[in-house]
């Protein structure tokens, strides 16, 4: 019989990938109408490797998020309003407007920043898994990263580093099939198994549009990094929905193609196994739907009136206290 989470974390979770999906759908709005500065990528289609791995970290546990960043920060805990306020770049947000959406962060969560530089995160995470070897704790970093990652030099370093002082470090690979416009299959040799086998880093590689899967994989991978073993890599195989950046025109792939990885989104595929085992009816599941999207509504209301950074706060969290 396959593994089956409890029916409790099963609606907490579907609740939470409906909080990242009307999250991003609200930032395609936003963004449509000006109110975003830069650019903004979506999580759309990948909500149940945020809600499966991020989810069940503990409160002191770290994170390292991507510039596809916003899903990883509301499953460690982030709120809605300072997360609009600051895309929005507003003083409410959670870095005064000043990270807006690729550099997101809060030590309060224990996310140490999105990063607009494609593999940035991954020496970061070598660094808190040092720290956290040294002091001698048993936290668990986790660190994201996709396609266009896996053929930086940063990406090796950090798992070279990590693999030999065995840190707690869990590197998880969303492979959503694409590096901007590039298929993977047309950029990475070998495969992430080999490169993994290469630094005797274990592996494990799930569907990671199954929210289960990944959960059950992420428990595994969590409880090897948290023991003390070394670092682990878990690869959820899952699809960017939208483009590389809200607004790309996608020409590189078929209309097809993007309706057959919808249908099989993991939002539709955890609704569909809660109304099958009897845990939620139907019409409880779109209950939930719109009582997420009043709260978004609400946030989205809340960053759009919320203050913009004062003129005097521009040299503010730049520079630490002598001595600090």
């Amino acid at each position: 019989m396959t593994k089956q989470a409890d029916p409790k974390l099963l609606v907490d979770r579907y609740r939470l990938m409906w909080v990242i999906r009307l999250h991003e759908e609200a930032l395609k709005v936003l963004f449509t109408q000006g109110k975003i500065g830069g650019t903004t990528h979506l999580y759309i289609g990948q909500e149940a490797i945020a809600a499966g791995v991020i989810a069940q970290l503990r409160e002191d546990d770290y994170i390292v998020s991507t510039h596809r960043g916003h899903g990883h920060m509301l499953a460690k805990g982030g709120e809605l309003r300072p997360m609009l306020a600051e895309i929005l770049g507003k003083f409410t947000g959670y870095c005064k407007g000043k990270g807006g959406s690729m550099h997101i962060a809060s030590l309060e969560v224990g996310n140490l920043g999105a990063n607009g530089i494609v593999s940035g995160g991954l020496p970061i995470s070598v660094g808190s898994g040092l720290s956290a070897k040294m002091r001698g704790t048993d936290q668990v970093t986790v660190v994201s990263f996709s396609d266009g990652a896996t053929n930086e030099g940063n990406t090796h370093e950090a798992m070279n580093l990590a693999a030999l002082w065995k840190l707690p470090v869990i590197f998880l690979f969303e492979n959503n099939h694409y590096a901007v416009s590039t298929e993977v299959s047309r950029s990475m040799a070998g495969g992430m198994k080999n490169r993994a086998a290469a630094y005797h880093i274990p592996i494990q590689q799930v569907d990671g549009n199954d929210f289960e899967a990944v959960h059950f994989a992420a428990e595994e991978a969590i409880d090897y990094v948290r023991s003390g073993s070394g670092p682990y890599l878990l690869e959820c195989e899952t699809y960017r929905i939208e483009g590389h950046y809200y607004g790309d025109p996608m020409v590189y792939r078929s209309k097809e193609e993007v309706d057959a990885w919808r249908k099989k989104g993991p939002i539709c595929r955890l609704e569909q196994a809660l109304v099958e085992r009897g845990i939620l009816r139907e019409a409880e599941c779109r209950e939930i739907e719109a009582e997420v999207r009043k709260e978004v509504e609400d946030a989205v209301a809340y960053a759009e009136n919320s203050p913009e950074p004062p003129i005097e706060s521009i040299f503010e969290d730049v520079f630490t206290e002598e001595g600090a």
